[in-house]
């Protein structure tokens, strides 16, 4: 195996850093509340799952972790405005009320996305709303 010889026990530093790279940090926990607060302090705030066959433990853990959007039993690739409806996303905001300057009822208002799954995943944009997306360095 190639890869193992990349395998390194996390540290505290991985839990606060943003690799923007396929590097993967894993942690094993004791228990649903361990788990929960481990996400509410490190968690991206975006978008968090759980995969798991009990639902009081998904109902659980959907109602105290602290994100945009919590998922159960299906791939948090679903978290896209596009795929929600609101058109192409112009930003992510990780934070409750971001409005600045004047602000009626409906900027005070924020939202959590609530998914659940038996294992499913999303496609790849097809047919008419498709665009074609170009992912090349910015740099030089």
């Amino acid at each position: 195996m190639p890869w193992a010889t990349t395998l390194s026990p996390a540290t505290e530093t991985d839990w606060v850093t943003e690799y923007c790279d396929l590097i993967l940090s894993i942690k094993v926990v004791n228990s649903l509340d361990e788990a929960i607060d481990h996400i509410n302090i490190y968690g991206s705030r975006h978008t968090e799952a759980i995969v798991t066959d009990d639902a009081q433990t998904a109902q659980r853990f959907i109602a105290q972790v602290n994100s945009a959007g919590v998922f159960h039993n299906c791939s948090t690739r679903f978290a896209d405005g596009f795929r929600y409806g609101f058109g192409a996303e112009v930003g992510i905001s990780t934070q409750k009320l971001p409005p600045r300057g004047p602000v009626g009822l409906e900027g005070l208002v924020t939202y959590k996305y609530q998914l659940t799954g038996d294992g499913h995943v999303s496609s790849t944009y097809s047919g008419e709303q498709a665009k074609p997306f170009t992912h090349r360095d910015l740099e030089g």
